[in-house]
């Protein structure tokens, strides 16, 4: 499927097939007005949460390695805090500043160590930095939604982020989505196109979103710890080869200064 989709079309077909099934879901439920007041902040999610996070994931993910693309966004929770700090006015403790310094500078030294040089499955320098400006547009986006939780449910909130997303993103994968020939698709990739719209769009949002009106963004973003666990074990699977000592060197950094930023008050007896 990838070599018949380019990224942005492919970007493209995923939003509007998540976007109508949250619309779907919905229509059959019970209707909730949108403040006119609070359009502006859904447009800004559905820029920073839908149509930048996805098309720089997706077009980054197809220059550089899984392995290197799921520990940039390992960066997240850093993301999230200094954004919380800009918008919401949360503070940020000696701790969390060591904390934004270590994940700061693992990331620096990741993509440092990354070439240009194209490769089919190996890291690449400018891969790494649309996967470094997803982050910090999800990590934005977790921040802006969270007001709006307060306020509408969540799939009335999901919903309006996906409709002002595909606004932003549908005109950068139009042509490619338009040069797709259909009839080349075999049965697999069709499963493959249903498992996007529906596990990793429609599933996956709409889960983000209900733990959003629970938890703080911080929490929801550390989950995301998980994948470079997945991606290094998929990656040994099918041999990636970009593991070593200098990358996990980066990835002890990163990890080290997301626990930093991460962990709750109170949690270190003596803080830094």
């Amino acid at each position: 499927m990838p070599d018949k989709i380019g990224p942005s079309g492919f970007i493209a077909l995923r939003v509007v097939g998540g976007g109508l099934l949250f619309w779907g879901v919905r229509f059959l439920s019970k209707i909730e007005k949108v403040d006119r007041g609070d359009l502006l902040r859904l447009a800004l999610c559905g820029l920073t949460g839908v149509a930048i996070n996805q098309l720089c994931f997706f077009n980054g993910l197809s220059l550089t390695s899984p392995l290197h693309a799921s520990l940039i966004m390992t960066i997240n929770p850093i993301f999230v805090l200094v954004a919380s700090a800009l918008i919401l006015g949360s503070s940020i403790t000696t701790r969390k500043l060591l904390g934004i310094a270590l994940g700061g500078a693992g990331a620096i030294l990741l993509l440092l160590s990354t070439t240009s040089s194209p490769s089919t499955n190996g890291p690449n320098f400018i891969g790494d930095i649309l996967i470094l400006i997803n982050a910090l547009s999800y990590g934005v986006y977790l921040v802006v939604v969270k007001p709006l939780m307060q306020r509408y449910r969540p799939i009335t909130v999901i919903s309006w982020v996906f409709l002002f997303g595909a606004l932003f993103a549908v005109p950068c994968g139009v042509g490619e989505a338009m040069a797709i020939d259909w009839g080349r698709f075999s049965i697999s990739d069709w499963q493959g196109v249903l498992y996007v719209v529906i596990g990793t769009t429609f599933l996956a949002y709409l889960l983000n979103i209900y733990a959003l009106g629970t938890v703080e963004p911080t929490v929801v973003s550390i989950y995301i710890y998980l994948q470079p666990i997945i991606v290094t074990v998929l990656s040994a699977v099918w041999a990636y080869g970009d593991l070593n000592l200098k990358t996990l060197g980066c990835a002890a950094s990163i990890f080290t200064g997301v626990w930093l930023v991460s962990i709750p008050k109170g949690y270190l007896s003596n803080r830094i």
